[in-house]
């Protein structure tokens, strides 16, 4: 089955409560409703087809990275041993397992299998993330480490013009 196929009909109302919700997930109903031109009830209904249609996987609070103390970003390129599925499992448990992590992908195209995607305070809680965990990890066979030195654009909205 094709999981870009979704069988959900996009009007210019959804669209319009995706792009809000996208900016701002704690918007009141009442307020998302005055925002994309809908009443209080259809816009709630809307809301909540699109929940269970698992377009809306969830609603988060993005935080301050800096503001926390956790200044280091660090892409992480990771080569493993072996293809095989036990040792992806195996590492893909682990990785899920380290709040540092924030993203993780199986990767082409590159001499690595797997990129992270890293936050910590600082160079010393990165040197103590690497070899005490990440190297520890069965399997793991290469690290190759990109610091990030400034955000260019990092957003979590996704480009609804397609639908």
């Amino acid at each position: 089955m094709n999981e870009t196929a979704n069988p959900h009909k996009f009007d210019r109302f959804d669209r319009r409560i995706l792009e809000e919700l996208q900016r701002d997930g704690g918007l009141s109903n009442q307020t998302l409703a005055e925002r994309v031109g809908l009443s209080a009830s259809p816009c709630s209904r809307r809301v909540r087809a699109l929940e269970k249609a698992g377009i809306i996987l969830r609603r988060v609070t993005l935080l301050d990275r800096r503001k926390l103390g956790l200044s280091l970003t660090v892409l992480v390129h990771i080569s493993m041993d072996r293809h095989t599925p036990d040792r992806f499992d195996n590492f893909e448990q682990k990785v899920r397992g380290f709040p540092q992590v924030q993203e993780c992908y199986i990767i082409t195209g590159q001499e690595a299998d797997y990129q992270l995607k890293v936050v910590v305070p600082d160079m010393d809680h990165y040197q103590e993330f690497l070899l005490n965990r990440l190297t520890r990890i069965e399997g793991v066979t290469g690290v190759h480490s990109s610091f990030v030195l400034r955000r260019v654009l990092d957003s979590t909205e996704l480009p609804l013009g397609y639908l």
